[in-house]
């Protein structure tokens, strides 16, 4: 009876700690897609600068002034629009090397706003456990940052 009784206290204690570490570990995947997502941004970013800054129209096709425009980021080319990745899987999702299987997320889903890609947390609650990326537009003829945010109150 003692035995049952320390396993039944043990699995009380224990239980909780298992389920908030799931959850721990989808607001954790959550915030490291967010930020690779900021730095391949920025990283594509400083390329198309740094295309547009050469003067060059580049090889056809692999240069931010090249119709359309791309970037090569590791080998890989990257969609851009106004300077920043497009907010597809050939532009976003490229630049940060993101593997939808691998990282175990979906793109979509109920309430991403239109135009933009949202990744959900195979898991978690969408859209309550989210990363958005709303591309980079232009507002009289000033290119405004692409937004870029994550929600875990449902992971």
């Amino acid at each position: 009876m003692v035995v049952i009784a320390v396993i039944g206290i043990l699995a009380a204690v224990a239980l909780p700690r298992l389920i908030d570490a799931q959850r721990d570990a989808r607001v954790a995947k959550a915030h490291a897609i967010h930020g690779s997502i900021r730095s391949a941004t920025s990283l594509a970013r400083s390329r198309c600068e740094l295309d547009l800054a050469k003067g060059e129209a580049g090889l056809p096709g692999t240069s931010c002034r090249a119709t359309p425009p791309r970037v090569e980021m590791d080998g890989s080319m990257i969609e851009m629009v106004n300077r920043h990745p497009a907010a597809t899987a050939a532009g976003v999702d490229a630049a940060a090397a993101l593997n939808l299987a691998a990282d175990r997320l979906t793109v979509g889903g109920a309430g991403c706003p239109t135009g933009a890609r949202c990744y959900d947390v195979i898991g978690g609650d969408p859209p309550n456990c989210r990363v958005s990326y709303q591309p980079a537009t232009v507002e009289g003829g000033t290119i405004v940052a692409p937004v870029i945010s994550v929600v875990t109150a449902g992971c």
